[in-house]
């Protein structure tokens, strides 16, 4: 019975066992003496072959024969020359390939480093090389590869190739591993041995960078050529560096543990990009994918976040544990390579250091997770505004000079040339999503975050000045913004209430007068309760307003229930914003006389309240004297106001012009369990859910709350649901959130 078996590394198993036939003397004399064994394993060949034998002084039928090989014998070759390394631009002729590339052994005696047969990369020209193009390969070229041990065929393969440019994508593997090893072994042996002078040695380490950009594509031949390009930056750090290997590298790197074991030896804190390259050397810990799909927006967020909290860095003391440097070679003919260095501690394990590193990283992946989510969907792309919103504020920058730059740049030339007066409509552009039929909370979130991202304060911002925007009407935008912790005063609500009247005043006649608005303005720069970004809220909110068409929306109901002092209050800022031009007609009056029959003030008192607000009065044909008039100040600074009740009323009036649309409840749902598969509760918790990839924990207890469930039934419900319409689950449930796949959502709706 015969077995071939291909084992890891390139080795071939034979297994023979032989059929055993004994008699039943035999087989009483095993089992009364055990048979002699002989313990006979022995190297056959001085390559590759390993053969076992078991024998039985009487029945050496009764035993197995083990053969282990690399696959193919060593070419048996007479040529006594020395080997010598070709350098780069030496031609040499071979089988009649003309080679000028060299950074190649030639000759026909190098011996193996194991103390084994030939060294692998050795050309010999006395073996015999069939002409191939340097594609050819066959069975022969195994996993370790020998020049002396392919085919006749694959050795003029590889010479084609060896005469080529050596850029070849096509060209198989293993001949790019032989010449490989030649680089190895130089670097390895000759330059701690002897003379490789820096000029060569910087060449080898460039052409071990071009093979890597061409075969890198190999996950094997990057991990070899990576780890000989580090132990180039080790062996001579003053000839040969590479950021990139620093800043990135493997979980076995050998330049990042001698790194770190440099900096803790002469006491230096370990700076946040040796921290970042240090994270990602943990042999224990894995990175996230918000980590890995966003690589570079992490880094960036784990330096600032390491700077912020360690400044400097960390100071790691010197522990007992000494460095290793350990080179594991490609070639199988380059064995115990020891690689000189300095006797440090080694660090890279030490557990109190590194748990540091992890509660940053597993924070960054946290504030990234969103945005990790957006960009893991079809069809998007991190310049996406609705990626960049999604981004940790750490990382505004980043933003900025992706999506944001172009609105950035739209909307400070806005400010700058047009008072920051613009379209919803091209404000909405910006987004790349459809307008939308109406402005709701979901709308006025995103543009109002659009605006804080980009640093910018936007008027009517809905959690400021109680108004929300049309699709058809305006936006004004204003510089600076209201920063991330603004909060209005009680100032702030009186005085956009009172320019709120105002506008509506001086927009009567369809015309503002400069006199009205510099009054308005007033209102605000005099009011020494404002602080300078109120100011520019307000600013921004009086533009907006007389740029807007009136509305009296929730006005009108509060004012009917105020008492005679706080109308009269009311109608002095009115009369005052109307007579600031110093003049008025009697078509003005009549508009005034409406407006006071809409806010519930009696039309007849319009006259008298003229001629109370000016100082002089106003004529029989209600034209003010050449004089003009002097505005009662008394009347217009609402802070100075004689009774705490005006103050109140003024707060209380300024509310919502339309309520901003948030939950839907089940009512507002016509949904029946039998069409659906799912109540009308639950359907509207899933509708509302959708319009976001993640809730938080608390998010989803109050949506919950409002449509009278339990969130983890609820979230129980929707999935069975889903699992019954299309065998997946909608909601993924983690500890402090909720997440949406909104992959299922469209199968749910398709």
């Amino acid at each position: 019975m015969e077995f071939w078996l291909l084992l890891g590394g390139g080795f071939v198993l034979y297994l023979v066992i032989k059929s055993m036939k004994k008699s039943s003397a035999a087989q009483s004399r095993s089992s009364q003496t055990p048979p002699p064994k002989k313990d006979a394993w022995s190297r056959t060949s001085s390559s590759n072959r390993v053969s076992t034998h078991i024998d039985d002084d009487e029945d050496e039928e009764d035993f197995a024969t083990f053969t282990i090989s690399y696959g193919h014998e060593e070419a048996k070759s007479k040529n006594k020359t020395t080997g010598k390394w070709v350098r780069s631009g030496e031609s040499i002729s071979v089988k009649g390939h003309t080679i000028t590339g060299g950074n190649f052994y030639f000759g026909g005696q190098l011996a193996s480093l194991d103390g084994y047969g030939t060294e692998a990369s050795l050309v010999d020209d006395t073996l015999k090389a069939d002409n191939q193009p340097l594609t050819y390969e066959d069975d022969s070229l195994g996993y370790w590869p020998k020049y002396n041990s392919i085919s006749d065929k694959c050795r003029g393969a590889l010479l084609s190739w060896l005469a080529s440019e050596r850029n070849d994508p096509a060209a198989p593997l293993g001949y790019v591993f032989i010449y490989f090893y030649g680089l190895e072994r130089r670097v390895v042996v000759d330059s701690i041995q002897s003379g490789v002078d820096d000029t060569e040695f910087k060449a080898i380490f460039e052409e071990i960078l071009r093979l890597k950009d061409i075969y890198g594509t190999s996950r094997s031949f990057l991990n070899y050529a990576t780890r000989l390009l580090e132990i180039m930056c080790l062996l001579r750090p003053n000839v040969v560096s590479h950021a990139d290997l620093e800043r990135n590298p493997k979980q076995d790197s050998v330049l990042l543990k001698h790194k770190l074991a440099k900096a803790v030896d002469q006491g230096n804190p370990i700076q946040a990009e040796l921290a970042l390259a240090w994270l990602k050397f943990i042999p224990d810990y894995n990175l996230r994918k918000p980590a890995r799909r966003c690589a570079y927006e992490f880094s960036q967020m784990f330096i600032r976040l390491y700077v912020k909290k360690y400044n400097e860095g960390i100071v790691v003391k010197p522990n007992k544990t000494r460095l290793k440097i350990e080179y594991y070679p490609a070639s199988s003919t380059l064995r115990g390579i020891k690689i000189p260095h300095e006797d440090l501690p080694d660090p890279s394990s030490l557990k109190g250091p590194t748990n540091k590193l992890t509660a940053i990283a597993d924070e960054c992946t946290e504030a990234l997770d969103s945005y990790s989510r957006y960009l893991g969907k079809s069809d998007t792309s991190r310049t996406d505004i609705a990626a960049v919103l999604l981004l940790p504020e750490e990382l505004n920058d980043i933003g900025a000079t992706l999506g944001l730059s172009k609105f950035k740049q739209w909307a400070e030339d806005s400010i700058e040339n047009k008072n920051g007066i613009v379209d919803f409509s091209e404000f909405w552009q910006f987004t790349k999503t459809p307008l939308p039929a109406k402005i709701n909370k979901k709308e006025s979130e995103l543009i109002q975050s659009l605006a804080e991202r980009a640093g910018l304060g936007l008027v009517p911002d809905t959690r400021y000045h109680h108004a929300k925007p049309s699709v058809d009407g305006k936006l004004v935008l204003f510089s600076e913004g209201h920063g991330k912790y603004f909060e209005p005063s009680q100032a702030f609500n009186e005085t956009g209430m009172t320019l709120r009247l105002g506008a509506m005043v001086a927009t009567i006649d369809s015309h503002v007068d400069e006199a009205e608005f510099t009054l308005l303005k007033q209102l605000i720069d005099h009011d020494t309760n404002l602080s300078p970004t109120e100011k520019r809220s307000l600013h921004s909110y009086l533009i907006w307003r007389l740029n807007t068409a009136s509305n009296v929306t929730g006005l009108k109901a509060r004012l009917e229930k105020l008492g005679a002092n706080e109308k009269a209050a009311v109608s002095k800022i009115l009369i005052g914003v109307a007579l600031a031009d110093g003049k008025i007609d009697p078509n003005e009056v009549k508009q005034i006389e409406k407006l006071y029959t809409l806010l519930g003030l009696d039309k007849s008192l319009v006259t008298s309240d003229i001629h109370n607000v000016t100082t002089r009065k106003v004529t029989e044909s209600n034209q003010p004297t050449s004089k003009g008039f002097e505005l009662d100040e008394s009347a217009l600074a609402i802070h100075e106001s004689q009774t705490k009740d005006v103050q109140s009323m003024l707060s209380a009036i300024f509310v919502d012009e339309e309520p901003i649309e948030e939950t839907p409840t089940s009512e507002e749902y016509d949904t029946d369990k039998e069409d659906i598969g799912i109540d009308a509760q639950h359907y509207a918790l899933y509708e509302n859910l959708i319009n976001r990839d993640r809730w938080s924990r608390n998010e989803m207890d109050e949506l919950c709350k409002k449509l009278g469930l339990m969130t983890s039934g609820a979230i129980e419900t929707i999935n069975d649901w889903s699992f019954e319409k299309v065998d997946a689950p909608v909601l993924e449930e983690e500890a402090d959130a909720v997440y949406v796949d909104q992959e299922i959502v469209e199968e749910l709706e398709g």
